[in-house]
């Protein structure tokens, strides 16, 4: 199963396209810092000597490709929410999300809340398009490997339970799909725990920023999302935060 990182953050964009209003997005970093789930108080520390980018790239894609082996379903629930900074929720959908290796991910509303417009023309829209991309309707390469990125190694950090490798990611060509930031790459596992960034390229004519932080948590020896959040600035809408929320995973692994 491939993880698709940047994807889901143009998805989310559709969020802002909601009238007939001109947006510009620009999210500062105290808004990511305040509203990324996990904080890293700690210091980013020396690289242990001898790993290398290549070395880094090679064993990532490797494992990532023994855990999709292996893991054969998993169900949790979705929580799908749009809020300004004080808190105020304009809309919500929750949901049971199932996925069946190889590739098929359905999605059961179990309630919903809120501005029936943005669930309509964002949430749903935004829920169909990760259901398309699992069963490979949506052709876009953009797992963090070679052919997509280059990683500048910055050292190493621990990030609530987990050491983690450090990295610059810089895409290698303008492509929505893509983004660019940082990444911190589990030392032992090498597995994705967080991303931090923005997409490579302008997403649209009134969208020029979105800033996102993807946080990733392990359950049974395999690495799922945790919590999704974009804080942007629309334009006579003020700042708001989009988030999803994964829990309650039940895992199956093959064997």
């Amino acid at each position: 199963m491939r993880t698709s990182y940047a994807r889901a953050t143009s998805g989310l964009i559709a969020i802002l396209l909601l009238g007939p209003a001109s947006f510009t997005v620009r999210a500062q970093k105290s808004d990511i810092q305040e509203f990324s789930g996990t904080a890293i108080a700690t210091p980013i520390e020396p690289l242990r000597p001898g790993v290398t980018e290549k070395q880094l790239f090679a064993d990532l894609v490797a494992h990532n490709g023994s855990r999709s082996a292996e893991l054969l379903e998993y169900k949790a629930t979705r929580t799908y929410q749009v809020s300004d900074l004080q808190g105020k929720v304009h809309a919500q959908e929750v949901g049971r999300m199932e996925y069946l290796a190889p590739d098929q991910k359905t999605f059961v509303v179990t309630s919903e809340s809120g501005s029936g417009l943005v669930r309509h023309l964002a949430l749903n829209p935004l829920i169909a398009s990760e259901i398309r991309a699992a069963a490979g309707k949506e052709h876009h390469d953009s797992s963090i490997s070679p052919d997509n990125y280059n990683l500048e190694l910055l050292g190493e950090q621990q990030l609530g339970p987990y050491r983690c490798f450090v990295a610059q990611a810089v895409p290698k060509r303008a492509d929505k799909y893509l983004f660019e930031g940082k990444v911190w790459i589990d030392v032992q596992d090498y597995a994705v725990v967080r991303i931090e960034g923005h997409p490579a390229t302008t997403l649209s004519f009134w969208i020029k920023r979105a800033d996102f932080v993807r946080e990733y948590q392990k359950i049974d020896g395999f690495w799922l999302p945790q919590m999704d959040k974009t804080v942007v600035h629309v334009r006579l809408y003020g700042k708001k935060v989009l988030t999803i929320d994964h829990r309650d995973y039940m895992v199956k692994a093959r064997g």
